[in-house]
């Protein structure tokens, strides 16, 4: 018999891909997709259920369903969707928290798989050359990076409360794809692409696909724990941008976290503490539990993941090309004779003029 799955965050593009995913999955009998606003795009063949993780009514979807699988999707990057800070605490944490007390109370669930994110581990000048799944993060002092330590916490807790139910935590790396939205994907889109002056940080990122692929991955593998997701390889943020073919500027810390001020306003971009932060030191993570263990392996290195999303971006600095093609028009074929010297009359003396006429 196949699995009967609960996916939330359906309104957004990267939850309603895998409930789309899932629901062509022959493993799987039924997909329920939860959220508190309809999405944008066509479900297909999932069900939808207009309803709030962070009230109780998510267990009664749970009980009506039959729902056997979880996959939680509802912790988000940025405020800006759900109306505030406020707002996007309460849907990470609090829905998180109703819908693990939803999860237990429930006789059917026996597998959860929950999408966290590499931002647990923050970043600083004090960190390893790579982060393992070993390595206890620090403490945030605020914004999604904690909401995110503390879902986890919560992930965890419940693990430890239901131990015959299998829970799969996913750290995903910054994920990119040509219809992805998150605050990275928006500052990698600004038509000049401020970076943090004497930095050029590691990055590491994650296709849309891949993402997809994970998760499918996830529902079916018969291993629980934490697992680091990232594509192969690791990229700069000065390599990023020449690929881009965008200027940048390179402003100090503060100056960047004012301009964050600023691009938040003309709705840009969000750069946030933690992603300023992110922009000096840069993170890396390693994979390698996630081959071995998890039997995941991404079919996009870093690089690959990004030229896929710089692909339709439009190149906003393209001034040394415009000049080496005009220095190419000018020079003269290979084979082509040189131009005959021009002969001058050395009995001519050409009198001096300066800028603005001669002088008295």
């Amino acid at each position: 018999m196949g699995r009967v799955v609960l996916v939330t965050g359906v309104s957004r593009d990267l939850g309603r891909r895998v409930a789309h995913a899932l629901a062509a999955d022959p493993g799987v009998d039924r997909v329920v997709g939860v959220d508190v606003v309809p999405p944008r795009g066509d479900l297909g063949s999932v069900s939808f259920v207009r309803a709030d993780i962070r009230t109780p009514v998510i267990a009664k979807v749970i009980a009506r369903e039959d729902v056997d699988t979880v996959v939680h999707m509802s912790v988000i990057a940025t405020p800006g969707t759900t109306g505030g800070r406020n707002a996007m605490k309460e849907l990470n944490v609090i829905g998180t928290m109703q819908l693990l007390a939803a999860c237990q109370k429930s006789e059917t669930v026996r597998h959860l798989v929950v999408k966290s994110t590499t931002t647990v581990y923050g970043a600083s000048s004090r960190d390893p050359a790579m982060f393992t799944e070993d390595v206890e993060p620090r403490v945030a002092r605020g914004g999604y990076g904690k909401d995110a330590q503390e879902v986890e916490g919560y992930v965890r807790g419940f693990a430890r409360r239901r131990p015959d139910v299998r829970v799969l935590m996913l750290r995903a790396a910054n994920v990119l794809g040509p219809t992805v939205t998150s605050p990275m994907t928006s500052y990698l889109r600004l038509p000049v692409v401020p970076t943090v002056l004497g930095f050029d940080p590691r990055m590491q990122f994650l296709h849309a696909d891949d993402l997809v692929g994970v998760l499918r991955h996830g529902v079916h593998a018969e291993v629980g724990g934490t697992f680091n997701v990232a594509g192969d390889g690791i990229l700069t943020l000065h390599q990023a941008v020449r690929r881009m073919q965008r200027p940048s500027v390179a402003l100090p810390p503060f100056a960047l976290g004012g301009l964050g001020q600023l691009v938040r306003r003309v709705r840009l971009a969000e750069l946030s503490p933690e992603l300023v932060a992110f922009l000096t030191y840069g993170r890396g993570v390693d994979t390698s539990r996630a081959r071995t263990e998890l039997g995941f392996t991404p079919r996009y290195s870093t690089a690959e993941a990004f030229a896929d999303f710089a692909a339709d971006l439009t190149p906003t600095f393209t001034a040394p090309q415009q000049a080496l093609g005009l220095l190419a028009e000018r020079l003269p074929e290979p084979d082509a004779p040189r131009p005959a010297p021009v002969a001058v009359d050395a009995g001519t003396v050409h009198p001096f003029v300066a800028p603005g006429g001669p002088r008295g």
